[in-house]
């Protein structure tokens, strides 16, 4: 089986509390479920279950990241502090950060679970992972949580795999509808790290993700920020991956490649405007995985970030997860017929936000220069 699979039940356990959108309730805000609810990603599990498909992969148990290894990202006052929140009240450990009762050993698998992905596919074990971590992890800084997320899964992977196997060029695509600005500030200034975030334009976090953010010192070019407007269909998400991740791919020859892969941009998420369908998501799977047969021996991962429609994550992961591993199941997009009145193109501003990332980025790499 060369597509493994990470979960753990306890993932589903951190709990965020009663919330209206991604606030608490309370005072005129009906208590509702919170936006990150563990829904989302127990729904991946049952659908895998259901259609047949998780016997046929390749199931591994993830272990619990080391206070020690957190701190390959983390300060150890803002750990501490995620520690003390989940032994006693619970609370904000951030901004929109929450942790409850016991989350922080359930964080610590989170971000296990992605250590266990790089190991398995760095000791040939599969080809490729698919890490359902939770709680997410990209927007997490050095200090403090945002967003959701409380420890960084997918920078402490990256840092932990250059440590510990010698890998000088990891590229780590970012196709959350969030900016991943906890990602990108961990590698801001260096070049061993290919980050690339595809973002909705200022949706989340607030003054971040320009184009115009491409690394500083020994970081600069590699440091590549896609903001996009709202509306980008299928089309315009692969128009990006043709014209601007494939190419920088062939021009930095990455060792590993990890994707932090939030199924927010779907047509039918709360917390983001885009119109992405499952068959989308796996056109951009598809895409990755010959970005690593051609360049790193097909290692490849992915760790889940976000994504906010119960009804409609699972089956965008699950065509993922089919591309990952080559095996079909029978299940057909239920909700494709609420997509097919929108037109699948590229609009022409839509072409201008495109091209406006190339022009940046062909100072850096010369492969950007064919214009969509």
């Amino acid at each position: 089986m060369k597509t493994g699979y990470i979960y753990d039940e306890s993932y589903f356990w951190h709990d965020t509390g009663s919330g209206t959108l991604y606030l608490p309730s309370g005072g005129y805000l009906e208590k509702d479920v919170f936006s990150e609810d563990p829904a989302t990603k127990r729904r991946v599990n049952n659908l895998l279950e259901r259609c047949g498909l998780m016997k046929k992969l390749n199931k591994i148990e993830p272990r619990s990241a080391t206070k020690q290894e957190i701190e390959l990202f983390h300060t150890t006052d803002y750990i501490n502090k995620v520690k003390l929140l989940s032994d006693t009240t619970g609370g904000d450990a951030g901004d929109h950060a929450i942790v409850g009762r016991g989350s922080y050993e359930i964080a610590l698998l989170s971000t296990g679970g992605a250590l266990t992905a790089v190991d398995a596919v760095m000791r040939e074990e599969v080809e490729n992972v698919y890490a359902l971590t939770r709680p997410p992890g990209h927007h997490a800084e050095t200090d403090k949580g945002i967003g959701f997320c409380l420890f960084n899964n997918v920078v402490i992977a990256a840092k932990y795999v250059r440590e510990k196997y010698g890998l000088k060029r990891i590229m780590v695509l970012d196709w959350d509808v969030h900016h991943g600005n906890g990602t990108e500030k961990a590698f801001y200034e260096d070049s061993g790290v290919l980050f690339i975030s595809v973002h909705e334009d200022l949706n989340f976090p607030s003054n971040t993700g320009y184009a115009t953010d491409v690394g500083e010192g020994q970081g600069r070019g590699y440091n590549v920020n896609i903001p996009l407007p709202p509306g980008m269909s299928n089309a315009g998400y692969l128009s990006v991956f043709e014209s601007i991740i494939r190419p920088l791919a062939d021009e930095f020859k990455p060792e590993l490649v990890i994707v932090s892969a939030g199924q927010d941009p779907s047509i039918f998420d709360p917390l983001g405007r885009m119109r992405v369908t499952a068959e989308g998501f796996g056109k951009m799977t598809e895409v990755m995985k010959e970005i690593a047969a051609k360049h790193c021996g097909k290692k490849l991962v992915f760790c889940h970030e976000g994504g906010y429609s119960n009804a409609y994550v699972p089956f965008c992961t699950l065509r993922i997860i089919e591309e990952l591993s080559e095996i079909q199941s029978n299940v057909e997009d239920p909700f494709i017929a609420g997509s097919n009145g929108y037109p699948d193109k590229v609009y022409d501003h839509q072409k201008e936000a495109i091209n406006h990332v190339i022009d940046i980025q062909s100072e850096f790499w010369s492969n950007l220069r064919v214009q969509v």
